[in-house]
């Protein structure tokens, strides 16, 4: 191992190329990349570590620049993807993905069903406030708890975590190890029904065979599509694409996606650059229309090159 790093039980890999590890399949190489063996692994290399570090879920919702991250990027793998039911409260790891931890709660009788379509794991869904059908992590949330960039493990309550669209605030640099959510109970049997139907939506709707990275840019109005007949679409991201003309825009090897327009899509040869400067000209194509400023909703990280 390199003698820039402390000595873990886990794995570091100097230079380690990120783009495998993104939906998007783009951007260039972390300083190393960290998978800790356990909880006590990552408090110990956190704490001796003094360089910058980036906290990485499953990539789903992330544009790795073409440059690269200079920072070790933590990974955490299947000792930090635990489930377990207690009641109403469940208690997962945050390596979980949101989907297998929806249907594991169905089975366990409880509704968690708003995760299943949501692309990524536990932890990102509490450091994004994921949300759909009118459902979001904070209505579930009880508590987390985190490794701290010193080294320190704590318990953030609600009121730590501060809750917002699309966004908490976590402190910077803490890597969750454990999360708490309080489900209300319900019927196998429907619950598992209710996501079948979600799934189906969402194929028909979203290019879910795409490499994409969900959802681009926030909603203006200011939450998530609830999925009932009266929800609204005037303020909706996609619709103000859609009407600024740009249903299927392309800019290199990226394009916004013919069948739902606030996808953005890595069509095989896009750069990160690509991606990113679509999403930029998509901004100002949308202010320019209907005077909405859109906020990105796909987190951008790194360096860019050229």
């Amino acid at each position: 191992m390199s003698d820039r790093f402390p000595e873990v039980r886990g794995t570091i890999t100097p230079d380690r190329g990120l783009a495998d590890l993104t939906w998007l399949r783009v951007g260039g190489p972390a300083t190393a990349l960290f998978q800790p063996a356990d909880r006590d692994d990552l408090s110990d290399f956190l704490k001796s570590y003094d360089g910058d570090v980036f906290p990485m879920g499953v990539g789903s919702n992330l544009i790795v620049r073409d440059g690269g991250v200079e920072a070790v990027v933590i990974r955490l793998g299947r000792g930090f993807n635990g489930f377990s039911v207690d009641g109403n409260r469940v208690t997962v790891g945050p390596a979980l993905l949101d989907a297998h931890c929806a249907r594991k709660a169905a089975d366990a009788a409880l509704d968690l069903t708003f995760l299943r379509t949501i692309p990524g794991a536990i932890g990102g869904a509490v450091a994004m406030n994921a949300g759909c059908y009118g459902s979001y992590m904070a209505d579930v949330f009880v508590q987390a708890t985190a490794a701290l960039r010193s080294g320190e493990v704590v318990v953030l309550g609600r009121d730590d975590v501060s809750f917002a669209y699309r966004q908490s605030d976590l402190p910077d640099g803490a890597v969750l190890v454990e999360v708490v959510m309080e489900a209300p109970s319900g019927d196998p049997a429907e619950l598992h029904a209710r996501m079948e139907d979600q799934l189906a939506k969402r194929d028909a709707t979203q290019p879910t065979k795409d490499r994409t990275a969900g959802s681009t840019f926030r909603n203006p109005v200011g939450y998530s599509s609830t999925g009932k007949a009266d929800d609204t679409h005037d303020l909706k991201a996609w619709k103000v694409i859609d009407d600024a003309g740009l249903r299927g825009v392309r800019l290199g090897g990226a394009q916004m996606s013919e069948k739902h327009p606030n996808f953005l899509i890595n069509t095989g040869d896009a750069t990160a650059a690509d991606l990113e400067d679509l999403g930029e000209l998509v901004r100002k194509k949308v202010f320019e229309n209907s005077g909405i400023e859109l906020q990105w909703e796909v987190l951008r990280v790194g360096t860019r090159t050229g």
